[in-house]
């Protein structure tokens, strides 16, 4: 007993070690969106002192800087990623739903193809994703979430076709004997006991799209268009300068949201993903 105590407890000192490594940076990140540009450039890793210390006021120049209002960012991020989480919630239940119920050849080959591109690396597909995007005019926030729903579709019907394959068939089959078709079925009888893994995707997915800078920076205007990330890369002054006090304070404005949401969520994302892992 004594001998696992002690392993117990050694494991406990490495993941502690682990988990401070991990939020060294963003302390670090916290700590100098209250420090200015100056101290910063001279000693990112010290305290703030009352000399460096300088309160809100990167934070309002972070949100006050260039000729791109930051609220305006702040709105196209939103939409994007409502409108993504949305498009990938509805879509890709419904096939994972049609995967794991119809046994056919054509569902398994369309259910690999979708574990295929999750493990196809984005720079492979970049340049041919600009040019489609642009033929399509699919490069605009209120089309680029039909892009976001390609790239997040493997993961979620992974996650949902597990989950769907353990849910009984008895329900949907006396939900057909009492009338309901295919569209009533799904979304009277089985979205609503997909819950568990609808909230993890979405927890998932939302993570993924608000803090997203490539897709975005390569098929957006960004002369017309920035999201959060993009508008981060553009706090720069003359000759290429970089408020970086600025630039901490937006960081820490764009990171904050998901962190809470992830703190309040995170139990959903454990339960989700060993729902749909176990099931099947």
């Amino acid at each position: 007993m004594s001998k696992y105590s002690t392993a117990s407890k050694v494991l406990t000192v490495i993941f502690i070690l682990l988990c401070l490594v991990w939020i060294f940076p963003i302390l670090q990140v916290v700590i100098n969106s209250f420090k200015s540009n100056a101290s910063i450039n001279t000693d990112a890793f010290a305290l703030p002192t009352e000399e460096s210390f300088v309160g809100f006021s990167n934070y309002i120049k972070g949100m006050t800087f260039g000729n791109y209002p930051f609220l305006k960012s702040v709105g196209y991020s939103l939409f994007i990623t409502v409108a993504s989480v949305f498009l990938i919630l509805l879509f890709t239940s419904m096939s994972a739903w049609y995967i794991a119920r119809v046994n056919s050849t054509v569902s398994k080959i369309f259910y690999y193809l979708c574990l295929f591109s999750m493990i196809v690396p984005f720079q492979m597909v970049m340049f041919t994703l600009t040019f489609t995007a642009d033929n399509l005019k699919l490069n605009t926030p209120w089309t680029i979430p039909i892009v976001y729903l390609g790239f997040g579709a493997g993961l979620a019907i992974f996650m949902f076709v597990g989950f769907v394959k353990g849910l009984p068939l008895e329900i949907e089959e006396a939900a057909a004997i009492d009338g309901c078709g295919p569209v009533r079925t799904f979304f009277l009888v089985v979205l609503p006991m997909l819950k568990p893994t609808l909230i993890s995707v979405g927890i998932l997915e939302t993570m993924w799209v608000w803090n997203d800078y490539l897709l975005p920076y390569l098929v957006l205007d960004r002369t017309k268009y920035m999201t959060i990330p993009i508008h981060v890369q553009y706090l720069k002054g003359s000759y290429g300068s970089v408020d970086l006090g600025a630039t901490m304070a937006v960081i820490m404005l764009s990171i904050i949201p998901i962190i809470i949401v992830y703190i309040f969520c995170q139990k959903y994302i454990i339960k989700g993903v060993a729902a749909g892992a176990v099931k099947g």
